[in-house]
């Protein structure tokens, strides 16, 4: 073998290990997102990119107010970005001034960028009882996003979880660590 195969060789086994590295860190590391929306303002605004997190729940359940990233159930190419308010086993409920709660108790938390209005409710306005893999999520922009208040998104199953939004990395004036709570 002369000098010029051995370095098209080289090169294309070299070409293949970056190509198989790539691989294994988008299937089981992490992953790039885009914001596409106004779902999660204000801590996420349309046109943030961030790297999601896909080791976190291999080892650890998700968590209550985690921002997680699964597929639209129609299309897998579109992914949604929400937070998690309702954990498995728990029921989940809106009242008409808005107040989410769960099992009866009122939630506290500060993500919501607005009340929830009684037109955008949706399904939970009856209690919504979560299986032992669901979990129950909103956008923080609560009356401008699509979550599991309406019938297209419902609960989210644990296994279409794909992890968890874990650092803006656009634009460059706001990159660093998602804050979750």
């Amino acid at each position: 073998m002369n000098k010029r195969t051995k370095e098209i060789i080289s090169n294309l086994l070299y070409i293949l290990g970056v190509i198989c590295v790539t691989w294994l860190i988008v299937t089981f590391v992490g992953q790039r997102v885009n914001v596409d929306g106004s779902s999660m303002e204000p801590m996420l605004i349309n046109g943030d990119n961030l790297i999601v997190d896909k080791i976190t729940y291999r080892f650890r359940d998700p968590q209550r107010f985690d921002i997680i990233v699964f597929p639209v159930k129609y299309d897998n190419n579109r992914k949604y970005i929400k937070r998690i308010i309702g954990l498995p086993g728990e029921t989940v409920l809106i009242d008409e001034a808005g107040n989410i709660y769960i099992d009866g108790e009122l939630l506290s938390e500060s993500y919501g960028k607005e009340t929830i209005r009684p037109d955008t409710i949706g399904i939970a306005s009856e209690p919504v009882v979560l299986g032992e893999d669901e979990y129950f999520v909103l956008g923080d922009n609560r009356n401008h996003s699509g979550d599991s208040r309406t019938l297209i998104v419902g609960n989210i199953n644990r296994k279409d979880i794909i992890g968890r939004a874990w650092i803006r990395i656009w634009p460059l004036n706001k990159i660093g660590f998602i804050r979750h709570q």
